[in-house]
């Protein structure tokens, strides 16, 4: 005999009773008859514990408690009193999922309504274009129409004003990098402005260029194509041994790259210059033409070498191939426009050489005008020892590092010839750096030298000992040799170390001038009190500081742009590579 405590309901539990043992399985029949006799009504849900008076149990279907499709219970569940408030409850309970259910459904509809009254804009580089919902796709288009759309829409006093925005549109996609001018820094389109129109004076050049070497080699009075066809190839064979002379001076282009660009410049104008004479002297073609050559070979290489300078600062968002491209783009459209008035003008002048040359002065003039001004736009923001130089002069003086711009409108374009400079200079004055800054970047770039032997700057022993003392931790030594700030570099030495040894060179250059500490000898200047001790000093308290500072106002601060001499050392010896 068997006790169990079974809850019936969710609400109400019984005592314990004794429950009959099960009765013995019927056969399948009976049971299908069971279930076959059960009418349909009988599935209620007062039938549910949950909603039913009673709290009998419901296992077997036996007698003891109200169980599921048991006709016996049906009329026992009408006749139960609590009946009603059951089916009270169950109303109420339906009525109140439905309202939930429609408040949810107009917050829905309410918060759809709010979405789609708000504009919707897709953004594709610089191009924004405003979307509209489509409901029968459930999707966003775009709420401009087609072309042929908008041109049947159009009235006539609205149409040139269309094609002219149309043509503005496409000429902005395919001439300028996407995102445009968000994607580049702000001086790319005065760059950009000034190369198209030297582009086309350049091309002009060359069309009458070409055209005189054509009548120099008789082309025009009947000569045969193939004694032309091999003084041609002369020609630019021997023009092209210039480049493999001059990849020697590779390493300089990244320090000056706007003196160097402009320098390639006059001999691609010399060169057309030339050309333009060897009709008056044909039987110097070759010589002529080689020279030539060799000039507008050179120019190229300087060019293409300088170029990459160039479009590296402009990529503000690191889509340097990109700004490549569209500078591919803007040369070979300006290439394109100087070919037809070239050819133009060409056909205008003939055969006349005065006319050609005078031609040639004047697109010369215009193209050497157009590179000045489109060299003097760029704003490079690496440091090269006069750039750097300049800045931190001006912030030992001051306390603020100066702005990209200052910095770029006062650096010369030929550091080495100083009669250049006063002629290319930019007219508009600096009023934030001080003319003393200027000073002392022009010498400290001239009195500095990168990589310099050790042999030659030290006399003896103790020297030697005193300078690896005081720079065992850096990648550099640096001392004053007859004048010269000289830069050992170790064999370790990284662009950042010759920046930090660039501005503790600045530092000794301030004490050197303001605070009228000079050299006491290599010995002495090593010890604590030395100006190469307090300089060193002072160098690895404010360097990070100015570091800072520079990026903070738009300067590249990770390393020294300069080609030092390839002499290094190493601890313990004083030995130097080549």
């Amino acid at each position: 005999m068997t006790y169990t405590c079974t809850p019936s309901s969710l609400f109400t539990s019984f005592p314990l009773r004794h429950r009959p043992p099960p009765s013995p399985p019927r056969p399948s029949s009976a049971i299908f008859r069971s279930i076959n006799r059960i009418p349909s009504h009988t599935l209620r849900l007062s039938a549910l514990p949950i909603f039913s008076g009673g709290g009998r149990n419901n296992n077997n279907n036996n007698g003891g408690g109200g169980s599921w499709g048991n006709p016996s219970d049906s009329s026992d569940s009408d006749s139960n009193p609590n009946s009603n408030s059951n089916h009270t409850l169950f109303l109420s309970l339906l009525c109140s999922s439905a309202i939930c259910f429609s408040c949810h459904l107009l917050l829905v509809k309410a918060s759809k309504a709010k979405t789609l009254s708000e504009s919707v804009w897709e953004v594709k580089g610089g191009k924004w274009t405003k979307l509209v919902p489509d409901h029968a796709n459930d999707v966003f288009v775009s709420s401009q129409h087609g072309l042929f759309s908008e041109l049947s829409s159009l009235t006539p006093s609205r149409f040139p004003s269309f094609m002219w925005f149309k043509c503005r549109d496409i000429l902005k996609r395919l001439m300028l990098p996407e995102g445009f001018p968000q994607s580049v820094t702000s001086d790319y389109l005065e760059y950009s402005l000034w190369r198209g129109v030297q582009g086309v004076a350049c091309q002009i050049s060359g069309v009458l260029a070409t055209q005189s070497l054509l009548y120099a080699v008789g082309l025009g009075k009947g000569a045969i194509p193939t004694a032309a066809a091999i003084n041609w190839v002369l020609k630019d064979g021997i023009g092209y041994l210039s480049k493999i002379m001059l990849s020697n001076f590779g390493r300089h282009f990244d320090v000056h790259p706007k003196g160097w660009r402009l320098f390639a410049d006059l001999l691609e104008n010399a060169a057309f210059g030339l050309e333009m004479c060897t009709p008056a002297f044909p039987q110097f073609f070759l010589f002529i033409g080689a020279v030539a050559g060799a000039s507008r070979s050179a120019a190229s290489l300087i060019q293409a070498s300088t170029r990459s300078c160039f479009f590296a600062g402009f990529a503000a968002q690191r889509n340097f191939a990109e700004v490549i491209a569209k500078g591919e783009v803007q040369g070979m459209a300006s290439r394109f426009i100087g070919i037809g008035l070239g050819i133009g003008l060409g056909n205008c002048i003939g055969s006349s050489t005065p006319l050609v040359l005078a031609s040639f002065s004047v697109m010369t003039f215009i193209h050497m005008y157009c590179n000045l001004k489109s060299y003097q736009s760029i704003q490079l923001r690496t440091l090269n020892p006069y750039r750097a130089s300049l800045v931190f002069s001006e912030y030992l003086l001051s306390g603020q590092a100066p702005s990209v711009k200052e910095v770029n409108d006062e650096e010369p374009l030929f550091p080495a010839v100083p009669i250049l400079n006063a002629t290319f200079a930019n007219k508009a004055q600096s009023i934030v750096l001080s003319s003393r800054a200027k000073d002392a970047a022009a010498e400290l770039e001239s009195r500095l030298q990168l990589g310099s032997k050790l042999s030659e700057i030290v006399n003896s022993k103790e020297d030697v000992v005193a300078l690896f003392g005081l720079y065992k931790n850096e990648g550099y030594i640096l001392s004053e040799h007859m004048g010269k700030f000289c830069v050992v570099l170790k064999e370790n030495c990284s662009q950042q170390d010759m920046l930090k040894a660039l501005f503790q060179v600045n530092y000794l250059y301030w004490l050197e001038k303001n605070a009228g500490i000079g050299g006491k000898g290599t010995l002495n200047d090593s010890k604590p009190g030395g100006r190469l001790h307090i300089s060193l000093d002072y160098a690895e308290r404010e360097f990070n500081h100015v570091k800072n500072d520079g990026e903070s106002v738009g300067w590249v601060t990770d390393g020294l742009i300069a080609r030092p001499l390839p002499n290094r050392i190493r601890e313990g010896n004083t030995a130097s590579s080549d």
